[in-house]
Parts: structure tokens; sequence; C-alpha cells
């Protein structure tokens, strides 16, 4: 039998917790969650759940996810989001993995989103493979924007799919757009990128073009256009922001 740790970071999920911690019922040994600073009573629907809360400053994802695998009890960890939730094929596959020698470092998922009361199989969106069970002893995150499991090996595969809360209306897309275009353009900024408006003019239309026609979004309807239209979005903040700070780099040092 597998052991299991469910590990689950956190800032303000009361809205999406609870249904994250009714899916995961039965399936681990423990689940560690660790909280941010919330203010609306997140740290309590997880007590009240059983899981054992842990607080930790906000520094990134990276360190945030390896703190609470860290924490856990178990060396297998499943490393979940509180607006995720396991299907019932999902439980299913992960119940038979406890029951067998794996035979791999790290398994993946197919993650499947609910955007503005549809689920997206399209526009890039969908498998969405992401590398969430794993052994800590071999693999840990790294990466300050883009985290990703680090490890060395082939990688498994789990049926059933996680089911992806997204945002709840265009208003919190645009601000989650307007975060990470600021992150990204600062990581560009420090890795020396400098070419702004190149990026600017060609990369915006790419990025709908990408999402749109050779991601097949139009066969999500109207939110595929949405999701194309919100991609080109980010990429125009994110080298618009990239040359304010270079702009601003030339102005100190003059």
């Amino acid at each position: 039998m597998n052991r299991l740790s469910i590990c689950i970071i956190t800032l303000n999920e009361a809205h999406d917790l609870p249904r994250l911690l009714k899916s995961v019922e039965g399936i681990a040994e423990e689940i560690v969650v660790v909280d941010s600073g919330s203010t609306d009573g997140t740290a309590e629907i997880a007590r009240g759940a059983g899981a054992r809360v842990l607080t930790r400053a906000w520094t990134n994802y990276a360190e945030q996810k390896n703190y609470a695998a860290a924490q856990a009890s178990e060396d297998w960890i499943l490393l979940l989001d509180a607006d995720e939730e396991l299907s019932g094929e999902l439980r299913e596959s992960l119940l038979g993995w406890k029951t067998s020698p794996p035979q791999f470092p790290v398994f993946e998922i197919a993650r499947l989103a609910w955007f503005l009361g549809a689920w997206i199989r399209h526009s890039r969106w969908y498998p969405d493979w992401q590398r969430r069970l794993y052994d800590r002893r071999k693999a840990q995150f790294s990466g300050a924007i883009h985290e990703s499991l680090q490890f060395q090996g082939a990688v498994g595969r789990l049926q059933g799919d996680l089911l992806h809360y997204t945002v709840r209306n265009l208003e919190e897309q645009r601000q989650k757009s307007d975060e990470y275009s600021t992150l990204a353009a600062r990581a560009m900024f420090e890795s020396g990128r400098r070419d702004w408006r190149a990026g600017k003019w060609f990369a915006t239309p790419w990025a709908w073009f990408r999402y749109f026609v050779l991601g097949a979004g139009f066969l999500d309807g109207y939110r595929g256009f949405l999701i194309a239209r919100s991609a080109a979005h980010t990429v125009w903040l994110k080298y618009t922001k990239l040359g304010k700070l270079v702009e601003q780099a030339g102005r100190e040092r003059q």
C-alpha cells in the first residue's frame, strides 16, 4: 500500500476549498494545508475537514509547494490547488495506484477547466497535463513563475480528470492577466530581455492565433474567443510592462 500526503497551498480559498476537500475524502493518510495569511476562514474550513494547517508567508509558488511537501509525513505527495476537484474516475485511479508498486517517480494528470459555465476541451486548455503526484525524495519544484517539477526518469499517467474551476467572471480573468504579466515582465527583465517592441507587436497576434486557430478554440464557441483574446492581451501587457522597465532603467543610467 502506497501511503500518501495531500498538500494544498492556500490564500483566501473559503469559496472553493470545501469542494476540493470533499472530493479527496478517503484518498490520503493526511492533508497538509500551507496558508499564507487567509482572512476568510480558509484555515478553519481546512481544520474542520481534518487537515493539518501550517502558516507560511508567501514567497513564490515553487517555495510554497516545496515547503508543504517537506512538512508532510509521507514521501508520496499529491499536490492540489484549492480551486480543483478530483473527478470520480481520478479518485478510482488514485485508489488503484495506492495498491500497486509505483513504476515512476512522477505521475501526471489531465486537467479539465470550467470557464463561464462550461468545460473547455480545446483552446490549448485540455488536456493540460499536470505533474502533481510525486515522490518528494526524487522530485521538487523550481521556478518563480512557471514552476515545474524537476526530476530524473519517465512520467506515468493517471486516468481521470483533475477538474479546475477557473475564474468566476471576466473581471477576475483580467486581474489574473494583470498580475501574471507583471511577474513575467519582471522575470524577463531580470534575465536580460530587452527586445520588447517586437514581442509586443508580433507575439500578441500570434498568441491569439495559437489559441483560437491552432488550439481549436473556435470549437469552444464564444468562450474560446474570450480565452484567445485574454491570452493575447496578457502577452501585450507583458511586453508593454517590459518596455516600461527597460525605459526606466535607461533613465536611471543617464
